[in-house]
């Protein structure tokens, strides 16, 4: 199994472009099967749920061409069934998303229960709400979501918690529903918002998304279209986290900074510097970061993906800091890793406390999930020595080249296949 071994200790420095969000490019994938016209989506991320969700597309008979490395062709005319396999879709979380599609276009859809990261409970009792709102009858069954109606028909609907998943959902189905649906308390993600921009470019009618309340309009058939994916807010973060904890200087471009804002102020606060220019950030990590409190909170709040590389980053930092994760229940299972290479972090519940240390150690370690795995790579780039991860195959769902772009800034990481290959690198670096 491939790992990666990374050389610590030494400032990132240079910069870096961001790719397509990833959260935004698997929804619209999904969302390109709503009409029969091809639809070509542009800067999409080239990782592994981008294959798995093109695979499920292309099981159902779409037809699914790869006009390039970050460019698809989608053609959803040849769509001839509404059942999802589990095989096709079990590994990652927005499966779900073909549930709304094919629920709107079709009227029936039949996808397996989401899998994806283990990081706490994360319920779809708020898509059936949705889906039920607009009519469709929904139930799970051997492990299927299966939903059907006659017709589906505009509600009004209000999230009992936001959620970004049943907010692109809901606005998937109701698309084609007739008549208008309110969706009060939606999710205002910057993904949630690219989604809406997209079906509107495909001739949906949808005002209000990024805001309290979500408009949508009804119509009786969308038409193909060109579309390019907003960047990826997190991939941006987890650079900006980097190069404050390496103490480096990093210029993040290809960016919305607008999307950042959260991550840019916590940084600031913790004692980086921080430049902002039209489609970039710079980030230059001060010797002397201070600690903070971070409670992670829907968009515009400080975002959950970035929890782990905060903490990570706050674990170098002078004094005691809170973080509180508010979103998923099991997001502190990276600590004991941490642990390893000699952080001092104490979690009770949902809160992490932790005391900065002037260092970390290289150590062996693995990495529980796509973003805590993101994190213990900052970790191993900052740390004194060497670092070996194993499980990378998580932090590949999620980042495009990862590893290449680390090298780009002066990181000295390296992904290996054997101990032999281990040996090599901390001969020649380490």
């Amino acid at each position: 199994m491939e790992q990666y071994v990374i050389k610590g200790g030494i400032p990132l420095i240079g910069e870096v472009e961001i790719g397509g969000a990833k959260n935004a490019a698997l929804a619209i994938l999904a969302a390109a099967i709503l009409c029969d016209e091809p639809v070509v989506v542009d800067n999409i991320p080239d990782i592994r749920d981008i294959s798995v969700i093109l695979s499920a597309i292309q099981s159902i008979g779409a037809e699914v061409e790869r006009l390039g490395r970050h460019t698809v062709k989608i053609t959803g005319k040849t769509i001839h069934m509404v059942h999802v396999g589990y095989d096709s879709i079990k590994k990652i979380r927005a499966s779900y998303y073909l549930l709304g599609a094919l629920l709107g276009k079709y009227k029936k859809a039949e996808v397996p229960l989401p899998g994806g990261c283990n990081i706490g409970i994360r319920a779809i009792d708020q898509h059936k709400k949705g889906f039920e709102a607009l009519g469709a009858k929904v139930k799970i069954e051997h492990g299927m979501i299966m939903a059907e109606t006659d017709s589906l028909k505009g509600a009004h609907l209000y999230f009992d918690v936001v959620s970004v998943g049943a907010t692109i959902n809901v606005m998937l189905a109701a698309v084609l529903a007739e008549g208008n649906t309110i969706l009060e308390n939606p999710a205002k993600e910057p993904h949630v918002v690219d989604v809406a921009n997209f079906l509107n470019s495909m001739g949906a009618n949808i005002k209000g998304a990024g805001t309290d309340v979500i408009r949508i309009k009804g119509v009786k058939s969308l038409h193909g279209t060109e579309y390019s994916i907003i960047p990826d807010q997190i991939e941006a973060g987890t650079f900006m986290l980097a190069a404050a904890a390496t103490k480096g200087d990093v210029i993040v471009r290809n960016v919305i900074p607008k999307h950042l804002e959260a991550i840019s102020a916590k940084l600031m606060e913790i004692g980086c510097q921080i430049t902002e220019e039209d489609d970039a950030v710079r980030v230059f990590g001060n010797s002397e970061l201070k600690h903070t409190q971070i409670k992670t909170l829907p968009y515009p709040g400080f975002p959950t993906d970035m929890q782990p590389q905060m903490t990570v980053t706050l674990a170098l930092s002078h004094g005691t800091s809170i973080v509180t994760e508010t979103i998923f229940d099991n997001r502190f299972k990276y600590v004991d890793e941490l642990a390893k290479m000699g952080a001092s972090i104490k979690v009770e519940g949902n809160t992490a406390i932790v005391d900065g240390v002037k260092k970390l150690t290289g150590a062996e370690i693995s990495a529980p999930d796509l973003r805590a795995g993101a994190a213990l790579i900052i970790a191993g780039l900052a740390a004194d020595g060497c670092t070996v991860i194993d499980d990378i195959q998580y932090i590949e769902r999620g980042y495009e080249g990862l590893d290449e772009k680390l090298r780009q800034l002066g990181g000295q990481i390296e992904r290996v296949a054997c101990e032999k290959d281990i040996q090599r690198f901390k001969l020649k670096i380490c």
